[in-house]
């Protein structure tokens, strides 16, 4: 007689029917871990240049941070950039002292904020104060051209109003600048430093409507990143009636940006430009190199 072959069983487990009338339990509600017991993410990093079609990245801090350090800032004046200011201003915004846990760069997290906070809002007081109004219709050879590397019509001259502008939002706290550049100065806190510096020039130079988008784009960050940089080290040290030494200072080197911006002529000259002012960028920081 011809064997009858059995199927062969599924090695799958069938899943069992379910009941009827008889409903799973829910699932538990994932449980959160409580507020300020872990260290929060590290900041994101911003976009290097602007663009219409593209909205910017959020900020580099959470909510509960930017309360705290919003929170900290008027007491700069009085205890400077330091832990005791940020443990303040965790009391003041509703927090425990221990809240400063939050924050794993210590008093630099209330330096960066502050720098962000002041490059934000550079364009709605440029505006109020109708800077960006200023140095319309001048032409290159005019004040408007004295700003660097190749400053169109106006643009120039915007770009010293603005970056003045920023080195005045510093005056309530010029007497503790020194503390914030040593802890900039840090090696795990310069990165982020030169990037808010490098972020400060960009916006400067887009509030004031430089249109470039050959090699000298570079070449005119890099300059008055090393402009910015040493004015706002030697408006430390300042002591003349509204800063009229730094304003001084400021315009002998945007003069000087000019005259050297007309020599550059080639890529190889404008690497060693570039190189030379990083370096000196490092050093208005504290850095020795």
């Amino acid at each position: 007689m011809p064997k009858t072959t059995q199927p062969r069983q599924s090695l799958a487990k069938a899943s069992p029917k379910p009941r009827l009338g008889i409903k799973s339990p829910p699932r538990p509600a994932p449980t959160r871990s409580p507020p300020f017991t872990n260290i929060p993410p590290r900041p994101r990093p911003s976009s290097p240049y602007h663009s219409y079609d593209h909205p910017p990245p959020p900020g580099p801090f959470a909510d509960a941070e930017s309360a705290i350090l919003a929170a900290a800032l008027p007491h700069v004046p009085s205890s400077g950039f330091t832990l005791t200011t940020l443990a303040r201003g965790a009391t003041d915004a509703g927090y425990i002292e221990a809240s400063t846990n939050l924050f794993p760069h210590g008093a630099f997290s209330l330096v960066h904020y502050y720098l962000f906070c002041q490059r934000v809002g550079l364009k709605e007081r440029a505006g109020a104060k109708a800077v960006l109004a200023r140095g319309e219709g001048e032409g290159e050879g005019g004040a408007g051209a004295g700003a660097g590397v190749g400053a169109g019509a106006g643009v120039g001259r915007k770009v010293k109003e603005l970056t003045w502008e920023r080195l005045m939002a510093n005056r309530e706290v010029v007497h503790r600048w020194q503390e914030a550049l040593a802890l900039m100065a840090q090696p795990s806190n310069l990165p982020t430093a030169l990037h808010e510096l490098s972020s400060l020039s960009d916006e400067i130079w887009f509030l004031a409507g430089d249109p470039s988008v050959d090699s000298s784009w570079y070449t005119k960050r890099a300059s008055l990143s090393t402009i910015y940089a040493a004015t706002e080290l030697f408006m430390t040290r300042d002591k003349s009636a509204e800063y009229a030494e730094t304003r001084e200072f400021l315009e002998r080197r945007f003069k000087d940006s000019q005259a050297l911006g007309g020599a550059l002529g080639s890529v190889g000259q404008w690497v060693g430009f570039t190189a030379r002012a990083g370096l000196n960028v490092l050093r208005s920081k504290g850095v020795r190199v």
